[in-house]
């Protein structure tokens, strides 16, 4: 016989194995035929939670952007000054990458379609994250400069990730480290 699981542990167990599945393989390859079949569930029961699988991936991708901005938000919030606020973002940004790749796999995506709320949640959370790197830029870039340099950092961030994520071959912290090394230099502008 089977158990029936209340309503709130049937919908953690449904985003999490959605946030697997969505992070191994990308949202444009994955159905709502196979979470249902990974959850254990039958089809209808999951749109009846979720509607479809737009909503159910947006379900798996605010936590994980929640957290993520939380992570960077603090270390910056922590730091003396901006320079050393920029070197706190991207060294967060890094360790919450290292702590939980899938939640960064699920946001960084790149079958993700172009358009409709998914496309709009995803550049919310991308321009909280530049924002961040913009005040962190703020007080030691010309100020012309500094939304193109933060534009820039963030998609260096982003692309260094996904080589971290593929490879492995230095540890988080390092990673953070050769992007500083790599910005730094060019941002001694005053």
């Amino acid at each position: 016989m089977r158990t029936r699981l209340p309503r709130a542990e049937r919908e953690q167990q449904m985003l999490r194995t959605a946030r697997t599945l969505f992070a191994a393989r990308g949202y444009g390859d994955v159905t709502m035929d196979e979470v249902a079949a990974a959850v254990g569930v039958t089809k209808p029961l999951l749109y009846n939670y979720y509607g479809n699988k737009e909503r159910l991936f947006l379900a798996c991708m605010k936590p994980a952007a929640d957290a993520l901005v939380k992570s960077v938000v603090s270390a910056v919030a922590a730091a003396p000054d901006p320079p050393a606020a920029l070197r706190a973002g991207i060294h967060a940004f890094f360790a919450f990458l290292d702590a939980d790749g899938e939640a960064w796999r699920v946001l960084h995506d790149e079958t993700l379609p172009g358009g409709g709320e998914i496309a709009e949640r995803i550049g919310e959370y991308r321009s909280r994250m530049e924002e961040l790197v913009t005040a962190a830029l703020q007080e030691h870039t010309e100020s012309r400069a500094v939304e193109p340099l933060s534009v820039a950092i963030f998609g260096a961030a982003e692309a260094l990730g996904r080589w971290w994520l593929r490879t492995g071959e230095l540890s988080a912290d390092r990673t953070a480290e050769l992007l500083i090394r790599t910005i730094e230099p060019g941002l001694r502008m005053r």
